[in-house]
């Protein structure tokens, strides 16, 4: 079963890196060549039966991971939930979906139609937490789906694959707060998301967490190349609760803010 896991992170992580290539920046400036520890990952999707949360979450938990929460983020019409697996050294997963009926009808029309190019047995098989896009999309698709929502434009110019990775704060060597390994990003030239402020959450709500801006990739429309916001990389600091374990959930204002480091400015 370990095994099994560790090939999906390692599938996840190599799907991750082709858009992302900052990360391997990272862990050279953080990690001064040794492994760092994946808090979580984020998974993006819509709310449709076909591949809805469920479809999603049937992926992980045959390999024993089991549902620990539920958040709502009514303002960009999203709920997510977060898995943990029994064995605490396997990074967290926090999968969220677009609540596609809340959205005008052309945006959904468009939503519905690039679900109905996923094969259904393509949801089933075994990559399809990385597995990309399914369908054809238009850069005016694109456009119109942006004018509305963010994270569907990005869903739907990227598919299936991992939205993040995240550096635990708490098992970096080195670092004894989130704010160091901030300033030492940003010596690094990388540009931080600001949303909310630099540090979202704090000690009080038992999280801290900070990111960088996405990386820029060349996305591949139906008629044209357009470089896109890509996938971002997430740093954590956990702290301990009233029974002296570490607080190992989500703090939905945090996370909300978390969602706009993949923006795209005027693409």
């Amino acid at each position: 079963m370990t095994q099994k896991i560790d090939t999906l992170f390692e599938n996840l992580w190599k799907d991750y890196l082709e858009v992302t290539p900052s990360a391997r920046l990272v862990h050279e400036l953080l990690g001064s060549g040794k492994d760092l520890i994946n808090d979580h990952i984020a998974l993006r999707t819509f709310n449709h039966p076909k591949v809805n949360i469920d479809q999603l979450m049937a992926h992980l938990t045959m390999l024993g991971y089991r549902e620990c929460g539920e958040y709502h983020f009514e303002a960009k019409k999203l709920y997510a939930k977060h898995l943990e697996h029994d064995d605490k050294r396997l990074p967290k997963v926090f999968i969220s979906e677009l609540l596609v009926e809340e959205f005008s009808a052309p945006v959904q029309a468009i939503i519905n139609r690039l679900i109905s190019e996923i094969k259904p047995e393509a949801v089933t098989a075994g990559n399809f937490l990385y597995s990309g896009i399914h369908w054809q999309l238009k850069y005016s698709e694109y456009q119109r789906l942006l004018e509305e929502s963010e994270y569907a434009a990005w869903l739907a110019a990227y598919g299936f694959r991992a939205n993040h990775f995240t550096v635990s704060i708490n098992d970096l060597s080195g670092f004894d707060s989130i704010e160091e390994v901030n300033q030492t990003l940003k010596n690094g030239g990388f540009d931080l998301n600001l949303a909310g402020g630099e540090i979202k959450g704090s000690a009080a709500v038992m999280l801290e967490q900070s990111s960088t801006m996405a990386d820029k990739y060349d996305v591949q429309f139906t008629d044209l190349t357009m470089a896109l916001p890509s996938c971002f990389y997430e740093f954590a600091k956990r702290y301990p609760q009233a029974n002296g374990e570490l607080y190992t959930g989500f703090v939905a204002a945090s996370a909300d803010k978390i969602f706009e480091s993949t923006n795209s400015k005027g693409a």
